[in-house]
């Protein structure tokens, strides 16, 4: 059979279309496979991370399918956000235009490739459908106080007046137009996030085995969860009044209650309160006024980088030893994790060390090493005992965090109090391609939610994108409706929504089939059938925020009725990136490979074959074109070999024992790969080794002459290749196999017993030879061909004695 490449992919994407190949039963007893890749944006084009991500995905699809499993393996798009206005900006084009029509280019791509994607149930999530059923989870979660309106201090770009995220702020300028930020006070939406913070933590432990370590750690440190101690800093009397008497104290929180005497100084959050009053009262000079508003106008990101900061001319009373202890402004303080007030310890913490030394700051040390001298020329942050620590000398650093915490409770200094880095998370963004935050603000009832009768809050097509402000906000006509409460004219709600709460809940909404896809997101059926999902496929760098949001729904869902269960993605695969001259590819440096231009000189299944191949999924991936030219000629080979074989029904049947040896190799390679091929798919994800494995049992057929042995080999060999290149293993299963061999293969255990073993030769201990006898050979037959194998060496020797160790070796030792 001679590989076309073009002809026989178009004649298989026309047969699974027209035969609904890929879609999954509505037969709920069997047993089911839900396999999920993170969707794409639809940015125009796929990359080969997407063709990575989406090879890898469809052989674990296809693979199940073969198993006879119940598989759903949907697509659809991450359609809302930036990108869409901005290419709106720079082309003159509709958002939606940009989109949809992307879309359709992007979905031809997967069709080229074979990916065996549900067709029926594709989404965008800019789909007005799935904005309806989203908005009203958003009233759900409101009703239930998971969501909450207040003013919050944001990134904000004076430019193209909008809201940045703190990855979009870049050396404390907008990414996009290079404006200087500035921190503005607005009204935001927040998810209540803080409220699931320790069970997304402790549920952490139902995900080990089945996530990557790594990701369990990142999200562990992102939630970063800290027990300590809190306690107030009182003003002295000179503070106090300097501040008019507006504030006679401020309240700190510190993992390190052990390291309580060493504090030297204390600082505050540029946003702090009494920074604020301090500012509002002109209680500072002008150089320490600008400092200050150059550390607000910092993401939070860059404010941990270079240590800054100035003394406010203030001073507080250490809670045990009476001390006055200086006041600052630290950049490094951020006011949404604890009280945005810390005790600094520059004896005992790097970044407190870093701070004093720029500002010449006391540092007082009260923890030495258990053994050796203490190094007063960096931080020490180890576990050691405590000096200079009144009652507390002498006691082992670890041990006495929690004696000084029951000691200011005992004596109603402070208490033990447990702390989140993980804050609630703002979802209001001032850009029109996104789904509209279904709220109404009447001057009568105040915040109102939109009735659900009234979904969807649709966005209005007729919005002019500049670039500046919210399209929203500037309609002349969409914002103003009727209060759903009082009826009065109302003014409705033009944040739109973070694109991360789409993703957050898709997997869910996939659930669903034709009969209920315009009534529902799902039935509970459904999800009971089909969740949770069985491999989640996708890139690292989707390690905290995407799965982090996607487990706080499935929690939300929980407590709302929707769902049953807990954690929402059962195992998940963290590809690496594809990269080509040792950088990942992109445009900018030019090294970037069309996945189109692949497809029309090699075909589709030369792609995948060698996406698969490069490298095990979880590594980096170094685009060779070499290699893409080496799988095209496996396959070209592949297909021609096939004319060796003859046309059957069902696995030949065949007598192992009269074959011979070439024959039984070949057989027993074949077999190989297949248990390769099963272990692939529950344990190890190592496509390669199972490709490298059918490589070789290829070899071994060559090297034989046996037609049934070659027909068997094929029977098995294609179906091992069927999910990896799908359109050749399909062309050749029905030209020889009527497609039956596609389908549970099963192991014959015959194939891997030796009729022969191999044993080494050694005289005196050296090796020096190796025989091949009869597995059942007696010791007298093992022996005599050793020596006929040694001759040279024990030749005119005494043979003093004789070893044979069963399976491994014989050893003749000589005389002289």
């Amino acid at each position: 059979m001679q590989y076309e490449a073009n002809i026989i992919e178009k004649k298989w994407q026309n047969f699974w279309r027209e035969n609904r190949s890929f879609e999954p039963s509505e037969d709920f007893s069997k047993e089911k496979k839900y396999i999920l890749s993170m969707f794409p944006f639809p940015s125009g084009r796929l990359h080969m991370g997407h063709v990575r991500n989406y090879t890898i995905s469809d052989a674990f699809a296809r693979y199940y399918r073969q198993m006879g499993f119940n598989v759903l393996h949907p697509i659809g798009f991450d359609s809302f956000g930036m990108p869409a206005e901005n290419a709106a900006i720079k082309n003159g084009s509709h958002p939606k235009t940009w989109t949809y029509d992307n879309i359709d280019y992007m979905k031809q791509e997967f069709y080229s490739l074979g990916f065996s994607f549900s067709k029926e149930r594709e989404l965008a999530t800019s789909d007005e459908l799935y904005t309806k059923f989203e908005q009203g989870f958003i009233i759900d979660m409101y009703n239930k106080g998971l969501l909450y309106r207040k003013e919050g201090l944001l990134n904000w770009c004076p430019h193209d007046q909008t809201v940045l995220a703190n990855e979009q702020v870049v050396e404390g300028c907008c990414w996009r137009c290079d404006t200087p930020i500035v921190k503005k006070e607005m009204n935001q939406y927040y998810f209540k996030i803080t409220h699931y913070a320790d069970e997304l933590l402790s549920d952490l432990s139902k995900l080990e085995g089945g996530w990557p370590k790594q990701v369990l750690t990142m999200q562990e440190n992102w939630i970063g969860k800290s027990n300590g101690l809190e306690f107030d800093l009182h003003f002295t009397q000179d503070s106090h009044a300097k501040l008019g008497g507006s504030f006679k104290s401020f309240d700190v929180f510190t993992t390190r209650p052990d390291t309580i005497y060493g504090v030297s100084y204390a600082a505050l959050a540029p946003e702090h309160p009494i920074v604020a009053y301090m500012l509002a009262h002109n209680l500072l000079d002008e150089a320490t006024a600008s400092a200050i508003a150059a550390m607000k106008n910092s993401s939070s990101i860059d404010r941990q980088k270079e240590k800054s900061g100035a003394a406010l001319g203030l001073d507080v009373v250490h809670p045990l030893t009476g001390e006055a202890v200086p006041l600052w402004v630290a950049n490094f303080v951020l006011m949404d994790y604890g009280s945005g007030a810390v005790m600094a310890v520059p004896a005992h913490d790097e970044r407190d060390f870093d701070f004093a030394k720029k500002y010449d700051l006391p540092i007082k040390a009260v923890i030495r090493p258990t053994e050796g001298e203490l190094d007063l020329d960096s931080a020490f942050t180890e576990v050691g005992v405590l000096f200079n620590s009144a009652e507390f000398d002498g006691t082992a650093s670890d041990v006495a965090k929690a004696k000084i915490i029951e000691h200011f409770e005992k004596e109603g200094l402070g208490r033990k109090v447990t702390n989140f880095k993980l804050k609630d998370w703002g979802v209001s963004r001032q850009r029109y391609w996104g789904a509209p935050i279904p709220f109404v603000h009447c001057e009568s009832c105040g915040l109102v939610m939109e009735k659900k009768e009234n979904l969807p809050i649709a966005l209005p097509h007729d919005i002019e994108i500049t670039g500046e402000g919210n399209p929203l906000e500037k309609h002349p006509t969409w914002k103003h409706c009727k209060c759903p409460e009082c009826g009065k004219d109302a003014i409705r709600e033009t944040d739109t929504m973070d694109t991360f709460v789409e993703s957050s809940w898709y997997f869910l909404r996939f659930c669903a089939s034709q009969a209920n896809w315009e009534t529902e997101a799902f039935s509970a059926e459904q999800i009971k059938y089909w969740m949770g999902v069985d491999h989640y496929i996708g890139g690292i760098e989707h390690a905290i925020l995407h799965l982090l949001y996607a487990r706080f729904f499935t929690k939300v869902f929980r407590d709302l009725g929707y769902v049953e269960f807990d954690e929402p993605f059962d195992r998940l695969l963290t590809q690496g990136m594809v990269l080509k001259d040792g950088a990942k590819m992109s445009k900018s440096k030019g090294n970037t490979v069309d996945p189109d231009a692949i497809i029309e000189k090699y075909g589709a299944d030369t792609a995948r074959l060698f996406i698969l191949f490069a490298a095990p999924p979880t590594q980096e991936l170094e685009w060779n074109d070499s290699a893409v030219e080496g799988a095209f000629r496996f396959i070209k080979r592949f297909c021609e070999r096939s004319e060796n074989i003859s046309a059957c029904e069902s696995i030949p049947q065949i007598d192992h024992a009269a074959l011979l040896k070439e024959e039984k190799y070949a057989r027993k390679k074949v077999y190989e790969a297949l248990k390769r091929a099963q272990e692939v798919y529950t344990e190890r994800y190592t496509f390669n080794t199972m490709i490298a494995g059918v490589m070789e049992a290829m070899n071994a057929l060559n090297a034989q002459n046996n037609s049934d042995v070659w027909s068997e080999g094929y029977w098995i060999l294609s179906a091992i290749l069927e999910p990896v290149i799908p359109h050749v293993a399909c062309e050749i299963s029905e030209k020889y196999f009527g497609l039956k061999n596609l389908a549970p293969q099963k192991l014959l255990e015959e194939v891997f017993v030796e009729d022969t073993i191999t044993l080494g030769v050694s005289v005196n201990g050296k090796a020096r030879g190796e025989i091949e006898v009869a597995r059942d050979a007696s010791k007298d037959e093992m022996l005599a061909a050793a020596k006929e194998n040694v001759a040279k060496w024990i030749e005119g020797k005494e043979i003093i004695k004789e070893i044979v160790v069963p399976n491994k070796l014989v050893n003749l030792v000589i005389k002289g």
